[in-house]
């Protein structure tokens, strides 16, 4: 019986953690009937029909930059989710929601109610970035700075972190996401062919790059051209699309740089000192540590599985309740978080 459960709601996927171990982890997408907006389908079936639903039907990405875009769709969605995952072998657990760093108090409200809707009791939201700080297990009982960077779907969290509470954060909406628009745009305009965003998404994990590669790697993709409006094929390179996404990239590191700005000298000095953590999905992409190290000016520690720290983190938490008591940063329950 579940009784402890991790939830990372994101733009792009849902993780569900229990039992030390990932129970589910599906893309963050709904296919509904375009009339009654009745649920098709859910998750990893519904992302394969992105670009490919008849009038009948409309794909629904209910997380957008990291915060509930359409309320019932996620609930819905969430409520598959936890029945996927557990069944009816789930009694008032403890839920742990995370969420991008900086949201307002009616957006922790949202998140909170949509995991009760979902069958969660006892719930409790905490920010990605201080859950990536638990699953490094950072020594909280110290003042010293931590920089976490997590580059997700939707949204780049980045966070200074001392004494097991945020100092300084910013949740930026030019995210991994971003990447694979680029490419959409760079294609269209380069060879006017039309690609899909699954077509985009593949480009950007096979041959990504956000510094040039010494060796230049290459794919064939398909599309449809704007002026015949037929299927072709093209060649990609790496090359083309370091073209297309180093300005995202390195709008991504102005932001980290942004935060840095705001922060105390005394906590930067410790970050220079110690490096950064990088995270995220989007930490994936081919040079994003490298990019990131020079133009910050300090070590960058990619983290060993980006996409799930934040999810993991969440666990630690939720096992070591203590760790969040070091300051004033208690675990909001629903009824906290009701507005009056």
């Amino acid at each position: 019986m579940a009784t402890e459960i991790g939830i990372d709601l994101g733009s792009s996927k849902t993780v569900i953690f229990s039992s030390s171990q990932i129970v589910l982890e599906q893309p963050s997408v709904v296919t509904v009937d375009s009339e009654t907006w009745e649920p098709v389908y859910y998750g990893e079936k519904a992302k394969q029909t992105l670009g490919r639903t008849p009038d009948s039907l409309l794909c629904v990405m209910p997380i957008e930059h990291g915060v509930i875009s359409d309320y019932d769709i996620a609930e819905m969605m969430l409520k598959n989710y936890m029945q996927k995952s557990f069944g009816n072998r789930i009694i008032r657990p403890r839920i742990m929601a995370t969420l991008p760093a900086g949201l307002t108090e009616l957006q922790h409200h949202s998140l909170a109610n949509v995991v009760e809707s979902g069958g969660g009791r006892n719930i409790s939201v905490i920010e990605a970035p201080l859950a990536v700080a638990f699953g490094l297990g950072i020594d909280f009982s110290k003042p010293h700075g931590t920089l976490i960077v997590d580059i997700g779907a939707g949204t780049t969290d980045i966070a200074v972190i001392s004494m097991g509470g945020i100092s300084v954060c910013d949740s930026n909406k030019t995210a991994s996401g971003d990447f694979d628009t680029q490419i959409t745009r760079y294609i269209r305009k380069e060879y006017n062919i039309e690609i899909g965003p699954l077509t985009a998404e593949q480009i950007k994990q096979k041959i990504g790059t956000v510094v040039e590669r010494p060796i230049e790697v290459a794919m064939v993709a398909k599309g449809r051209n704007v002026f015949t409006g037929l299927p072709e094929s093209f060649e990609i390179s790496s090359s083309e699309v370091y073209e297309a996404v180093y300005e995202t990239a390195l709008s991504i590191c102005n932001a980290i740089r942004s935060v840095l700005s705001r922060t105390d000298p005394d906590l930067v000095a410790d970050i220079i000192e110690d490096g950064l953590y990088l995270t995220g999905g989007g930490a994936l992409i081919n040079g994003m540590d490298k990019l990131i190290s020079e133009f910050v000016g300090t070590k960058v520690y990619l983290l060993e599985d980006p996409t799930h720290s934040v999810i993991k983190g969440a666990a630690v938490a939720l096992k070591k309740p203590e760790l969040l008591k070091n300051v004033d940063y208690q675990l909001r329950s629903i009824r906290e978080l009701t507005i009056e």
